[in-house]
């Protein structure tokens, strides 16, 4: 066994999302053997990211964040010109002061260096653990069929090119073989990211069969026979379904201190599991027509409703979904007056407060797997609408592996000029609320089961894990 600490480098994309959930693994890292540190490299960018606030209300003695300052901000402003640009070559940027921040880490000689975890967005970084010899890790924070969905496509563009994907799937009503679904793929349903056209994702799933390991957050329960079918693969590095990881972030700000609040008492005056709850995501949002539509549809629908509308960032600029300073600019006109009593739309949503709150019955979803593997943990049924990156993948799996969720429209794509009519939207609100959905049964098991894994399945994949870290360091 080793006898000095033992330190773990830990890269997270620049974004709150990204560094949250690698704050949760390296807490569950720590706590589970008291050997583990871990150091966390920030990369600062000319944003407010939120990033600052979250890593002061992280603190703990075994976690530290280094901050890394770009050597060229200009080359960082310009990458920020286009979102493209920036996710595929912010990191590879960095690699020079990464490199500059590692090896003062590795000039302290009470500690050893067992491992880089990495973002998924952050295989650049294998070279820089490389070069001090030191054991990559990707931290894959989407599920397991959809890492071998994507594992599939980026060795059929190995094989027969890059532009095979596209040339042989898109637009087409065929189906794909793959290991880890049950059912045939449908192609309509593919995520854009298989394509090639998304920032290059397919060259980081490249670059993560040359690491030692692969991170997931999933659990065997609910995922077994896609985590089945990696563990079989001997291409695929060790895997380590470790979830499901629940992201809790807290109100940042008086303000939204204050909406969570008012949210959760206007929850509590409604009735057990009569509230349908609507939220796309930080960068979920629709063009005001597809907001009347869904406005229409939830007022058809009869159901109480607590609505997360966002408003689009300004066409060609690389920010998020923002707020609303008066809704009724986009909605139908008298509609918030005409559902005063049922219904509250809202801006910012404290997200796990509303899905444990039991007069939440359903919840309508961008199908971001984050919110998925929330819905699970809380046990509400999904509607799913997903909007991009590999949401239509999740959306699949839940209505047609798992028969979980309620599907709106599982290929939708967003900005494709499609708007989903408000009879559609007020059938699924309809048959996502329906108290006798045997969706509900499915829902509730696998909520249990969530539990059940965290000191289960996810424990002892989480031991190996540790067990991997220590072996190296000895």
């Amino acid at each position: 066994m080793a006898e000095k600490p033992i330190e773990l480098v830990f890269v997270p994309f620049p974004a709150l999302s990204h560094l949250a959930a690698l704050v949760k693994l390296a807490k569950l890292l720590i706590d589970t053997d008291p050997r583990l540190s871990v150091t966390i490299l920030v990369f600062k960018i000319p944003i407010d990211t939120k990033i600052d606030s979250f890593t002061k209300n992280s603190a703990h003695s075994r976690i530290r964040f280094v901050q890394i300052i770009p050597h060229d901000e200009s080359r960082i402003l310009e990458l920020m010109k286009s979102p493209q640009a920036f996710m595929v070559q912010l990191i590879g940027s960095q690699k020079k002061a990464a490199m500059e921040a590692v090896a003062e880490i590795m000039k302290d000689p009470t500690r050893i260096v067992a491992g880089f975890v990495l973002d998924m967005f952050c295989t650049a970084m294998i070279e820089v653990a490389n070069e001090f010899r030191v054991p990559s890790y990707i931290c894959f924070t989407c599920g397991a069929a959809v890492l071998g969905l994507m594992l599939h496509f980026q060795r059929l563009g190995d094989e027969f090119g890059p532009g095979y994907a596209a040339a042989q799937y898109e637009g087409s009503d065929s189906e794909v073989s793959i290991s880890t679904y049950v059912n045939p793929y449908p192609a309509s349903v593919l995520p854009s990211l298989v394509f090639g056209k998304d920032f290059r994702v397919l060259d980081h799933l490249k670059r993560f069969r040359e690491c030692k390991g692969i991170v997931i957050n999933t659990f065997l329960e609910l995922e077994s026979h896609a985590v089945n079918s990696l563990l079989a693969d001997e291409n695929v590095p060790n895997i380590y379904p470790i979830g499901p990881m629940i992201i809790n972030q807290e109100p940042s700000g008086e303000e939204q201190r204050k909406g969570q609040g008012e949210i959760l008492q206007w929850l509590d005056q409604q009735p057990d599991s009569s509230v349908v709850y609507l939220c796309f995501g930080t960068g979920g949002s629709f063009d005001s027509e597809q907001v009347k539509e869904i406005a229409t549809g939830l007022e058809k629908s009869g159901h109480r409703f607590l609505w997360s509308l966002r408003k689009p960032p300004p066409e060609g600029k690389f920010e998020m979904a923002g707020e609303y300073e008066d809704p009724d600019e986009v909605l139908p006109e008298g509609f918030l007056r005409r559902t005063s009593g049922v219904g509250k739309v809202i801006g910012w949503a404290p997200q796990m407060a509303v899905l444990s709150h039991p007069s939440v019955g359903g919840f309508v979803s961008h199908c971001g797997w984050n919110s998925t593997l929330e819905s699970v943990w809380c046990g509400v049924p999904l509607a799913v609408w997903p909007l991009y990156a590999e949401q239509q993948a999740n959306a699949f799996q839940f209505v047609k592996e798992f028969g979980m969720a309620v599907d709106i429209k599982m290929d939708y794509r967003k900005n494709c000029g499609v708007v989903v009519g408000a009879d559609k939207i007020e059938k699924a609100v309809r048959e996502l609320m329906d108290m006798d959905n045997e969706i509900r049964v499915k829902v509730k098991a696998m909520k249990d089961k969530s539990r059940v894994a965290y000191g289960g399945s996810s424990r002892d994949f989480l031991g190996r894990l540790v067990r991997d870290f220590v072996g190296t360091a000895s």
